[in-house]
């Protein structure tokens, strides 16, 4: 009874002396841990982004320019194919028949020509002799003089023979790529209406056609005090990007610029060049197409391109202020840079902009900053700001 006594007495104190002791005590987590840098100064140009599609550098359909069977093909469809190939073959005999008849024809006119002016020379020398009359000379002048036209005539119809027989031999107008075939050998071609063959197209070099709109063209005449008309000469370095590209991997050059804006448009057509040596650029594709501005280049503000955030407000960076507070600041952007955009209004290279840890930021909190250089990053964003080696200033 006595050992009961004691161990109820025992807890008692536990209890008690575990109600004396200080309540647990609310302790603030520390501030988000976030990454800051400072912008940077850097000299850059601006560009021009536009949208536009690849289109062959040379495009002809074949036709068939004289009538007969097509007798011959002398390619797979989709061959590569060098400048005069012969492509079809459309059956030669009768115009090869029509050759040896004109070239007959030639011969007897030629033989008439020759009589003619072996009589004319006679009776010219019976008449000076007063033992012919001139009214025979005058007759065998135009017997010759008609035999010459009708010789001039003769060769005129076999030059044409010629030529025709020449169509029968449909050839590669340039190297290109050739298309599949639209009529099979034994079917009648050219027969008084427009039968295409195939079409070939040359896509090294390749075009781009884009567009540029007013506002921005009339700005960029103002700006560089170049007309269209000079930047086509200037052969303005152009990158080109397609789907799934990065960056811009092709270099090209502006090489045409149309004369008149598309007044339902609003636009100005312009086309720039590229090599495509491997034949990887196909005509049809959409393309972006990168062009720099001439005299464009200046000294700039830039900040990393994930730091920037945007809302119905607008575009804005957070920066850490002196107490590490976070605070908001709308700024306005320039143009970009590689992975860098140029803030033109809003911060100054003092600031220290946020550039991860974003989603822990919250403007009026405080946060732990823990710098890092953008300088790392210069070398690629000056790479891409950078003339390249078709070397003139752009538009």
């Amino acid at each position: 009874m006595k050992r009961r006594n004691a161990a109820g007495f025992m807890w008692m104190l536990m209890i008690f002396a575990t109600g004396c002791e200080e309540k647990n005590a609310y302790v603030a987590p520390p501030p988000p841990q976030v990454t800051v840098s400072r912008p940077v100064h850097q000299r850059i140009s601006e560009h021009l982004e536009f949208t536009g599609n690849t289109q062959a550098f040379n495009s002809v359909q074949l036709v068939a320019r004289v009538e007969g069977y097509l007798d011959k093909v002398f390619f797979h469809d989709g061959d590569l194919v060098k400048k005069d190939q012969p492509l079809f073959l459309i059956q030669q005999d009768t115009y090869q028949a029509r050759l040896k008849q004109a070239e007959a024809q030639v011969l007897q006119q030629r033989a008439s020509l020759d009589h003619a002016q072996t009589e004319l020379d006679r009776f010219g020398g019976l008449a000076r002799q007063h033992a012919a009359a001139q009214t025979d000379v005058d007759n065998w002048k135009f017997e010759r003089d008609n035999a010459r036209a009708a010789v001039v005539a003769a060769e005129a119809n076999r030059d044409l023979a010629r030529l025709n027989l020449d169509y029968t031999k449909v050839v590669a107008p340039f190297d290109g790529r050739i298309d599949r075939r639209l009529k099979d050998p034994g079917n009648l071609v050219g027969a008084g209406e427009f039968t295409p063959l195939a079409q070939i197209n040359q896509i090294d070099p390749i075009y781009v056609y884009f567009t540029i709109s007013e506002t921005d063209l009339l700005r960029v005449i103002k700006q560089t005090s170049v007309d269209p008309g000079e930047a086509q000469k200037m052969k303005i370095p152009a990158q080109l990007a397609l789907s799934g590209d990065k960056g811009y991997p092709h270099m090209g050059y502006l090489d045409f610029t149309a004369i008149s804006v598309t007044p339902t448009t609003g636009t100005l057509l312009l086309r720039a060049i590229y090599l495509n040596a491997d034949g990887k650029i196909l005509p049809g594709l959409f393309a972006r197409v990168r062009v720099l501005v001439v005299n464009s280049e200046k000294m700039a503000l830039l900040v990393p391109e994930e730091s920037i955030g945007y809302d119905q407000l607008g575009s804005y960076l957070l920066i850490v202020d002196e107490n590490n507070a976070v605070e908001r600041r709308t700024v306005k952007l320039g143009v970009q840079a590689s992975d860098k955009r140029v803030i033109e209004e809003g911060i100054s290279d003092k600031d220290s902009v946020i550039v991860t840890g974003l989603l822990r930021a919250i403007p009026g909190n405080k946060v732990k900053p823990i710098q890092k250089p953008l300088a790392e990053n210069k070398k690629n964003a000056a790479a891409s700001s950078a003339p390249h080696e078709t070397g003139k200033p752009a538009l």
